[in-house]
Formats: C-alpha cells, sequence, structure tokens
C-alpha cells in the first residue's frame, strides 16, 4: 500500500518507564478486568491492548449480592436510546451519558500562550449489535467469565475450504472468554499485509505471520505480532483506518481544531472504505484477503470494493431497490445504499452521523487528574438512536494519542524508515546518544521508538441499549443518565481507577426531563495481591471486596447525616416514568425506600409489591451488605427544586465524599 501520513499513534515521544496512562470511570472501564480479587488484572491481552499497567480498571457488575458465576449472574449497565431527536429542537428526545475518564500525560489546548508537552488526541468509538443472538453464538459480545485469552489459529492452507474457516472459528472461540471483535474481524488482519507505507523508525517488524509474509499483526507499537483478544493491532494503532472496521466514531478530541474536519471527512462514519473481496472455489465469499490496496488485489483475480459503515438496517431493506431506499429517508433519518461490511450485495442502510469533534479536555501532564474545570475530563455522548427499536448489545472505547514535534507528523512516512543499507537513518533512534557540549561524554535519551508516538486504550465492559418504555410522549423527553462510578477502596488502593462519587454529581436540568438513575458494581473487588507497585487493600464500609451504593437526601452538601423519609423533598412529586420491577405507580415513599435499600425493598407496603416490600421481606443490612450489587434503574420525572442526597455506605467524609446536587429549574 503505498504512503499513509499522520494516523493516529503515528508520531511522538514517550519515556521507556510507563505508569500506565488512560482509564475510563463511566462506563466503568475493564482495563482487561473481569473479577479478579487482586489489584493487579490478571491477564492483559484478555480483550485488547490497553497499553496501561496492571493496576486500575474496574470488575464486570454482578447483579446480586453474590459474585456471578455465570453471565447471566453478571449485571450490563441498559441505557435507554435517545428518541428520535433530529426532528426536535432544543435537546429534545436526546438520552445523554456522560462519558469520564482520566490521562496521565495531559491533553487540551496547545496554543504557544499555553503550550502542552506534547500532542494529543482522543478518539471514542462504540460497537454494537442487535441483542438476539443466542447465548452459544460463535460473535456474540461477552464479558465471559474467564480470564483468558481466546485462542487464533492460523490458516494453514492459503486455499482452505469455507468448511475449514469454520472449523479454525469454532474450534478457537470460547463461549467462557470475552469478545468484543469477532473472530473474523483478527483472522483477516492476521492474513492481510500490513501497510508498508508506514514510518515504523528503527524498529524491525516481524517479516512473516507464518504464510510467508509481514501482515497487519505487526506494528511498530506491536512489532512482534502479539495478539490481544481479537482486536487488530494495525486498526488500533490508526485512525482513520483505510479499511472497513466494526466500530462507529462517536467523538474526536483534538488539541488543535483545525484537524477536526480532516477527521470528519475521513471517519468510515461518513466516507466508505475499501477492501478486497476474494471468492471460494464454489462462488462464496472469503471472509479475508491477503491483498491491501486495488492494484495488487485486481492482479490476483479479487474484486476491490466500497463498504459502508451504518447504525442498522431498514427493516425491510431485502424489499427495497436503491430509489425507494432513499425514499425512506425523513424525520432525521438518512437511509443509504451500501454494501455493509462482510456481506456481498448492497442493501438499505440507515446513515451515520459524522462524529462530533472538538477541542480535547485540558489536562496537566503526568498528572492523571482533574481538567481546569475542577472535574475529570468527560464528554456528554448522545446515545444513539435505532428505529427499529431493537435491543442493542453495545461496548465503548477510548484511544488517547500522544506524540511530540521531534518530526514533522504530517509528512513522515515509511521513506524515512531506518534502512542501513540504503543509509537512511530515522529521524528518532532507540536511546540516542547525544553530544551537548564538545570534548564532554555524551548523554542518553530513554527513548523507545516502539512508543515514540503512543496510543493508550480503555474499554467498557458490555452494557445494553435498549428501547424507551412505552409511555406517551416519551419518545420526545429528554433523559440525564445519573450513574456512580468508583470502586472499593481508598486513594491508593484504587489508584489509578478512582473512589467512589455520583455521576454527573452536579446535575442541572429543566422541569419535564428525566433521570435515569442506575448504579453497577461488583463482589470482588478486593484489591488484594498481587498488588504491583500500589498499595493492597479495600478499606470501606461492610462486608470487604463489595461495592455497594444507595442514594438517600442530606439538607446541604455540607451535612452527612440523612434527613428521615417523611421529611424529605427530594422524592415528593416525584414521578416514576419506569422502574426495573415494573411497579411504575409508586408514591413518593415507596421511591424514597427503594432508593435508600439499593433494590432491596421494591416498596414500602405488602399491599404495593408484596414480597418485596419493607413490610415483608427480610430485614436489609445495615451497611447493604445483603442488597444487590446493581442497581437496575428508575426513571423519575422530579418537581423543580434543589436537592442534595449521599450514599449513606460510602460518605467517609474524611477521604471520600459520595455526595451529588439535582437542580429542576423552571
Amino acid at each position: 500500500m503505498g504512503t499513509m501520513r499522520f494516523l493516529l499513534g503515528l508520531l511522538g515521544t514517550f519515556l521507556v518507564a510507563v505508569h500506565g496512562d488512560i482509564y475510563m470511570h463511566n462506563p466503568r472501564g475493564s482495563n482487561n478486568r473481569l473479577n479478579e480479587k487482586s489489584a493487579n488484572r490478571k491477564n492483559a491481552n484478555r480483550c485488547f491492548d490497553s497499553q496501561n499497567n496492571n493496576r486500575g480498571g474496574y470488575n464486570v457488575g454482578d447483579a446480586t449480592d453474590a459474585a456471578a458465576q455465570t453471565e447471566n449472574q453478571q449485571y450490563n449497565m441498559e441505557y435507554f436510546m435517545s428518541g428520535n431527536y433530529k426532528q426536535y429542537t432544543d435537546g429534545e428526545g436526546v438520552s445523554q451519558l456522560v462519558i469520564e475518564w482520566t490521562n496521565q500525560h495531559g491533553c487540551g489546548g496547545n496554543e504557544d500562550s499555553d503550550p502542552h508537552k506534547l500532542n494529543c488526541n482522543m478518539v471514542i468509538q462504540y460497537l454494537c449489535h442487535e441483542d438476539n443472538l443466542g447465548a452459544a453464538d460463535t460473535d456474540r459480545l461477552r464479558d465471559g467469565t474467564s480470564t483468558d485469552t481466546q485462542k487464533h489459529t492460523r490458516i494453514k492452507d492459503l486455499d482452505e475450504t469455507p468448511a475449514n474457516a469454520r472449523d479454525r472459528r469454532d474450534g478457537d472461540v470460547d463461549q467462557d472468554e470475552c469478545l468484543q471483535e469477532p473472530w473474523d474481524w483478527y483472522d483477516k488482519c492476521y492474513n492481510r499485509e500490513r501497510n508498508a507505507g508506514l514510518f515504523t523508525a528503527d524498529q524491525n517488524l516481524n517479516q512473516n505471520n507464518g504464510n510467508g509474509y509481514s501482515s497487519a499483526i505487526y506494528t511498530r507499537q506491536n512489532p512482534n505480532g502479539n495478539r490481544r483478544g481479537y482486536e487488530c493491532p494495525e486498526e488500533r494503532d490508526y485512525y482513520p483506518y483505510w479499511h472497513p472496521s466494526p466500530w462507529k466514531d462517536a467523538a474526536i478530541l483534538v488539541d488543535d481544531e483545525e484537524q477536526c474536519g480532516y477527521y470528519k471527512n475521513e471517519s468510515y462514519n461518513v466516507k466508505p472504505k475499501y477492501e478486497c473481496v476474494e471468492k471460494y472455489g464454489n462462488g462464496n465469499r472469503k471472509h479475508w484477503s491477503r491483498y491491501n490496496n486495488e492494484a495488487d488485489c485486481k492482479a490476483n483475480g479479487g474484486e476491490w470494493l466500497a463498504f459502508t459503515n451504518y447504525l442498522e438496517k431498514h427493516p425491510n431493506a431485502d424489499n427495497l431497490d436503491e430509489n425507494q431506499c432513499k425514499q425512506q429517508s425523513g424525520n432525521g433519518n438518512t437511509y443509504i445504499w451500501g454494501i455493509p461490511e462482510g456481506e456481498k450485495e448492497p442493501t438499505c442502510l440507515l446513515a451515520l452521523d459524522p462524529p462530533e469533534c472538538m477541542r480535547a479536555p485540558w489536562t496537566r501532564v503526568n498528572h492523571l487528574g482533574n481538567t481546569r474545570g475542577r472535574t475529570a475530563s468527560r464528554y456528554n455522548w448522545t446515545i444513539p438512536h435505532f428505529p427499529s427499536g431493537t435491543e442493542q448489545r453495545c461496548i465503548l472505547r477510548i484511544r488517547y494519542n500522544i506524540s511530540t514535534d521531534d518530526y514533522d507528523p504530517w509528512n513522515t512516512d515509511s521513506s524515512q524508515n531506518q534502512d542501513i543499507i540504503f543509509g537512511v537513518q530515522s529521524p528518532v533512534q532507540q536511546n540516542p546518544y547525544v553530544d551537548v557540549a564538545a570534548d564532554h561524554q555524551p548523554l542518553r535519551l530513554a527513548i523507545n521508538t516502539a512508543q515514540f508516538g503512543r496510543t493508550f486504550q480503555d474499554r467498557s465492559h458490555v452494557f445494553k441499549i435498549v428501547p424507551r418504555p412505552e409511555v406517551q410522549g416519551i419518545d420526545k423527553a429528554k433523559i440525564y443518565n445519573l450513574n456512580v462510578r468508583g470502586k472499593r477502596g481508598n486513594i491508593v488502593q484504587t489508584y489509578p481507577a478512582v473512589e467512589y462519587d455520583f455521576i454527573p454529581n452536579d446535575l442541572n436540568i429543566k422541569t419535564g426531563e428525566l433521570v435515569h438513575i442506575q448504579w453497577t458494581g461488583s463482589n470482588t473487588h478486593n484489591n488484594g495481591n498481587p498488588g504491583g507497585d500500589g498499595q493492597t487493600g479495600d478499606a470501606g464500609e461492610g462486608r470487604g471486596g463489595t461495592d455497594r451504593n444507595n442514594i438517600v437526601e442530606i439538607p446541604t452538601r455540607n451535612d452527612n447525616y440523612p434527613l428521615p423519609i417523611e421529611n424529605t423533598n427530594m422524592w415528593k412529586g416525584a414521578e416514576v416514568i419506569w422502574i426495573y420491577h415494573g411497579k411504575w405507580g409508586l408514591s413518593e415513599t415507596d421511591l424514597a425506600v427503594n432508593m435508600a435499600s439499593s433494590g432491596y425493598y421494591q416498596c414500602m407496603t405488602a399491599a404495593t409489591c408484596q414480597g418485596q416490600s419493607a413490610e415483608t421481606k427480610g430485614k436489609l443490612n445495615k451497611l447493604l451488605d445483603n442488597a444487590p450489587a446493581s442497581y437496575q434503574g428508575a426513571l423519575v420525572r422530579f418537581a423543580p427544586g434543589t436537592y442534595h442526597y449521599m450514599g449513606s455506605r460510602n460518605n467517609n467524609f474524611s477521604n471520600r465524599s459520595q455526595k451529588g446536587t439535582l437542580t429542576v429549574r423552571t
């Protein structure tokens, strides 16, 4: 393939001594953790390549007060999809989720008057599929119940049959292990030639994937072709990627807004990407091809086809031609005619919007802390609207890319890769010696050219995007998601994860807008050994290793004693639009009891909810030990006012403050 210029993670500098870099806190980022009781994750290669250290990350949620043993006992956060907000005004219909993260090496504006020590950008993407695949389906998104990595068996015969390919896939994919990108995605990456136009500095990339050529699993950051889950290393390290991928772009956050036009135009959301398509002897499409460019593809009998990214197919796609497809557009929906990746024929697809592009939040270098706005870095994501209303299984990822100006990031390519035979020297060298004064001992710089221009990453556990409840007028309602971030332990035990707090902990909304209150937690956040280079332990209240949260009202943010339910204002006039157990006609007392007990009690009296009431169900432990780790949620319309609240168990005052404020303005 020809030269590729400035793609994500292509350039930059980073010292060899690394202490982790980006951690997502809402939705809770896994950093490749599953359910370990240790402070260190068990397997850094489980799902993806984070480049972070072994601490940090959050365990998968548990649905009850016991550690999940099966996938059904895990808890997936469920967010209501946006209504068809494009046909409304003033944000009506939007379902908004605050994505929060911390990044160590700084980002945000880089003007002469406010310089940073590096260049950066952030890429936020999501991957979804309909939640209608059976539990045994090979491609079903899942967190798994094992910390092992999925297997991959390389092709043994370049002329393999479809049956051979199926046998390799079925023999590799384990239902108990994490699966995010599908097996086919990695297999095509393994078998496709790498982009030889990329700058690799003085790194020696492996030249043989076992089939006699160097493939897209080998990059400057991954010269040995190590595998993490079914992630494609070349796609991970570079953005915008030049082939189709399963990811959809949500946002690009940059330090130079002049780059936004380029990134938005090159996004696979709006620009078709080409791929070589070959066929088996029986005429069926192969899922992979060796060839990564048009000339080689056609010269070897393949078709060079453009594939289209999309949100979902039109529900009647099989019965529409191109003109009929385009006539379906309207009410904020735009349908296009294109070939979905992995298929052979064009069909009717719901188009994606270009990703939002804006300046990244400003953060200090080597800090892993708050922005100038006194919060961790955040982005308000508008959860997609799926016209079909089909429940979706999804994951979210954020990639953080750093580089410097030690060479021109937009105009450095493979022509400057080190080649001693032809006298080409890379502009950067591995741990170079430099002379700073004549006739003096040279100094050595700590530079690893595999990390000179580096990409870090974190991903969420699996969550669901679900249809809105069937309530009149719900399509136009704006929904704010109110969650809990953090895990069990004090600041040094959890670091580089964080302690408990509500997110957002200052929520300001209009009368009539809705709040979806929901959280998840683990029963195995013990933060025990091995602890790496951090402190182990799980300081906190209640049973060791357990996350527990609830909401009780307090008079002001300076107070630490909750109000008795009969004196509360937060729940007066509150209307329950939807609640997980289906009793929508709850009184304010019922709702207060439900929130205070983390869902252990559905309501107050047996007349309302029989065996799940505070009247009839067994006693709630004072520290919520027998309450579920995850709260399935309620969608509430609050009366105008300002309300302060806290979590009764985690508000230790001296070392953490789990409090929040909701303001409902008229």
